[in-house]
């Protein structure tokens, strides 16, 4: 099963974006998104970015997957 947590974009080149998180960087397609800019959070599938998402959402995401991952 796949889990898409919230990912913050570093860079923008073009229609390619890195985004990170907790530590772990990679570069999505941002073709889906409006208005991709950094600093923004997104959802990414098969390194395609899905939709954007705003910060405190991300944060409050971003929490509970660090909560569980404590708990195992």
């Amino acid at each position: 099963m796949c889990l898409a947590t919230p990912m913050r974009i570093k860079e923008i080149k073009g229609q390619k974006a890195l985004v990170e998180s907790k530590g772990h960087k990679h570069s999505v397609d941002i073709n889906l998104i409006k208005n991709a800019r950094v600093g923004d959070y997104i959802l990414a599938h098969a390194d395609i970015a899905i939709n954007k998402i705003p910060t405190e959402e991300a944060e409050k995401i971003l929490k509970m997957v660090s909560e569980i991952n404590l708990e195992h």
